[in-house]
């Protein structure tokens, strides 16, 4: 970890990058693990790296916030290898999907589509759009989507708004439709702002991020982990919070019995994102079953920081929490930081991939004792 070069193979998964810097190189050895694990940048030329998907062949595709561009890191390695914009003008294209060949990528209110692209990284095809009927509204409009087991696309809409209560069918909730676009249902409501969820290996249930409000304080409400075990369920938002703090304007309406709690408080203000359970077998024994792991992108309105790590997250066989533990932390240096965590993703190799908006960087976790 110490001894980072300024070019760096990632042997397994097969990524590269070649470091000729605008910007300084992220300082990873401030990044504290647990004993035996590793980080490594893979790149640090994806300006506003946000969401990540992977291709059956390796391709790691990384959607951004800011430039409305779409990012390709591809494999095998090749020497003085970059990271593609493969689509650009976009409205903030955070999340990736692939499937079937082709990836599915968001846009505030739409959703497009690039077919082929692996055979088409040099030249990309014009973006198809899937579904173009999601609110306009930027506040929350950014958009993680994954397809699931159903073989769903995934799609959340967050409140247009730090509190606010609007049509519980169009907003503050998670959507999902086929890949042509059609069936558009709901899933769950209530939901502020998810930017993260995956499926639990073995039951296929949805578990998902959800950021809390503002205003109420330092330290409260958290941000929560939850878990959509039927259709329709509802998380409180805007009555609730936390599962158990009702809101100073709407909670007078509907009481937190009426709502499905989280699974896990996360703290508050931590601005939980990006989760996956983690699938591989690299990690030690005790990381390859129920584990989950969470970018906290950090605080933005918290006197003292919150967040900027990777939390992990261990449930037991009914999907209870047994613990929760820090699993990366370091991008918070002297109170101010030089990283932002946001997406996680679990490698081919086993190791683990992490996001970072605020350094442009993607970087590899691995066990190497």
């Amino acid at each position: 970890m110490r001894g980072l070069t300024r070019v760096i193979a990632a042997i397994g998964f097969g990524l590269f990058a070649c470091s000729q810097h605008v910007q300084a190189e992220p300082p990873i050895d401030r990044i504290k693990l647990p004993p035996g694990f590793r980080i490594e940048v893979l790149t640090d030329k994806v300006p506003g790296a946000r969401g990540m998907a992977l291709s059956p062949q390796g391709t790691l595709y990384v959607g951004s916030r800011g430039e409305g561009k779409v990012y390709a890191v591809p494999s095998p390695p090749a020497p003085n290898a970059k990271p593609r914009v493969v689509a650009t003008g976009l409205t903030m294209p955070v999340g990736v999907a692939f499937r079937d060949g082709a990836l599915f990528v968001s846009s505030t209110s739409s959703i497009v589509r690039l077919d082929d692209i692996e055979a088409r990284l040099d030249t990309p095809p014009k973006p198809v759009t899937v579904n173009d009927t999601f609110p306009t509204e930027t506040h929350h409009g950014w958009k993680f989507i994954a397809f699931g087991p159903d073989g769903y696309l995934y799609v959340p809409v967050g409140a247009p708004c730090n509190i606010c209560a609007r049509d519980e069918n169009r907003y503050a909730n998670i959507m999902k439709m086929k890949p042509d676009g059609s069936d558009l249902q709901v899933v769950a409501k209530g939901v502020r702002n998810t930017v993260g969820f995956a499926w639990h290996p073995a039951s296929r249930e949805l578990w998902f991020t959800d950021n809390g409000r503002d205003w109420l304080g330092d330290d409260q409400p958290d941000d929560e982990l939850n878990r959509l075990t039927q259709a329709g369920q509802h998380f409180g938002f805007p009555y609730c919070h936390a599962g158990d703090i009702a809101d100073p304007e709407f909670g007078k309406q509907r009481p937190c019995s009426a709502f499905v709690p989280p699974v896990a408080k996360l703290g508050a203000h931590v601005a939980a994102l990006g989760m996956r359970f983690y699938t591989g077998n690299q990690f030690p024994a005790e990381y390859r079953q129920n584990n989950i792991f969470i970018a906290e992108h950090g605080s933005w309105n918290r006197s003292e920081r919150s967040g900027y790590r990777i939390v992990r997250v261990v449930v037991n066989e009914t999907g209870r929490v047994v613990r929760q533990e820090v699993f990366a932390e370091g991008w918070l240096h002297n109170s101010s930081p030089w990283g932002r965590p946001v997406d996680v993703q679990v490698a081919p190799d086993g190791s683990l991939l992490v996001s970072d908006d605020m350094a442009d960087a993607i970087y590899r976790i691995r066990y190497a004792p």
